[in-house]
């Protein structure tokens, strides 16, 4: 049943779909929001409270620019 899920076209028409849902423009927002919450989720795994505290107040400030 699972075999064969991840393949090129199923790929293809997953990003196709998420180009319609989403748009051009806010793929790469959300990409970047994604590698942001992975980056912060390996750093409190590491013990690097701070950093993670400092990006916590940070992102709010960033949303607000835009």
């Amino acid at each position: 049943m699972g075999e064969g899920l991840l393949q090129p076209m199923h790929l293809l028409v997953i990003i196709g779909i998420a180009l319609f849902v989403f748009g051009p423009k806010k793929i790469p927002e959300l990409g970047k929001g994604l590698g942001d919450g992975i980056r912060g989720f390996k750093e409190a795994l590491n013990g690097n409270h701070a950093a993670v505290e400092q990006k916590a107040v940070e992102a709010p400030k960033q949303i607000e620019e835009k």
